[in-house]
């Protein structure tokens, strides 16, 4: 209770422009007054339900203020490609990318840096679910995935790395084309919707983000006699932490290496940062750097989500 406190406490004075003593090395002199500081502007990709994701920024972002000492401000967006957009104009500093976005949005920012990763970005995988009225069953190789073909299917936004372009590059690997399916793809717009689109037989078939499905499948979200999965896709890289150059001017020439610091000390046997990481379905963070995301770069261009 009192830590709930404590939260609400720092949420309502950073919202009126105070912010908490600056405490770690490099941050602003005396003569940088810490009140006159813009707030470190985060956003993340709207991957799931919106509540959810609000209520898991708004509690790294008062983490994240307590150890840098400056002001944060968690900044949703409408979907994926507003999420570049803010960040390529400077409106957004820290964003949770995924794959796919993160490479898009630092080809647009020249020194933009991919800096943590959960760790099991470094081995992510889509799954394809179905429902039960679909008569499909078990997927076991590639080339099994041509039982797909005449069957509707449902991707989750446009611009997802687990939910359309690495599920539509392993399609391919397999041998069907977006033409093969009964009717146009759609596109959900996030992993939950695809979840409740063919729970409720809406498409036959979807594919998304595997960590999703686990945590809805957990909580009992999900009718399990109505959909199940029917393939899990190889590992490939996805998520990651992406922050603009531009706040080392604002901050200091050290706060890239700070803020990488911070996500990377999140510890899952301190109660606070627990509840962040499990928000995150992360055991911890990692280290992460750009080129781990050419192969995404390489398969973006590719599909043409990237010119």
């Amino acid at each position: 209770m009192v830590l709930r406190i404590k939260r609400r406490l720092l949420t309502g004075l950073i919202s009126f422009g105070f912010v908490l003593p600056l405490l770690a090395c490099g941050t602003p002199t005396a003569t940088e007054d810490a009140t006159t500081l813009p707030p470190l502007q985060v956003g993340a990709i709207p991957d799931q339900d919106p509540e959810k994701v609000q209520r898991l920024y708004e509690i790294l972002a008062t983490y994240l203020s307590e150890t840098l000492g400056v002001p944060v401000t968690f900044q949703p967006v409408t979907d994926y490609t507003a999420a570049v957009i803010a960040f390529k104009v400077g409106d957004l500093d820290l964003v949770w990318f995924g794959g796919l976005t993160g490479v898009q949005a630092r080809l647009q920012v020249p020194g933009a840096e991919a800096i943590a990763q959960r760790d099991i970005d470094a081995q992510f995988h889509s799954v394809f679910i179905a429902n039960a009225n679909s008569g499909l069953g078990e997927i076991t190789s590639l080339e099994g995935l041509a039982v797909l073909k005449g069957h509707s299917l449902t991707f989750g936004s446009e611009a997802s790395t687990s939910g359309r372009l690495m599920p539509q590059h392993f399609l391919q690997q397999g041998g069907v084309t977006l033409e093969d399916f009964k009717g146009e793809p759609g596109f959900s717009g996030n992993h939950d919707a695809t979840i409740k689109l063919v729970e409720a037989g809406t498409y036959e078939v979807g594919a998304l983000n595997e960590q999703v499905w686990l945590s809805r499948v957990e909580e009992g979200a999900v009718d399990l006699d109505r959909v199940q999965v029917i393939w899990r896709t190889p590992p490939y890289y996805d998520y990651h932490w992406v922050i603009n150059p531009q706040v080392r001017d604002r901050y200091g020439e050290d706060f890239i290496e700070r803020v990488q610091a911070a996500i990377l000390a999140l510890d899952p046997a301190v109660p606070e940062h627990r509840e962040i990481l499990d928000l995150f379905s992360a055991e911890k963070f990692i280290e992460t750097q750009n080129s781990n995301y050419d192969d995404i770069e390489a398969i973006g261009r590719a599909i043409g989500k990237i010119q």
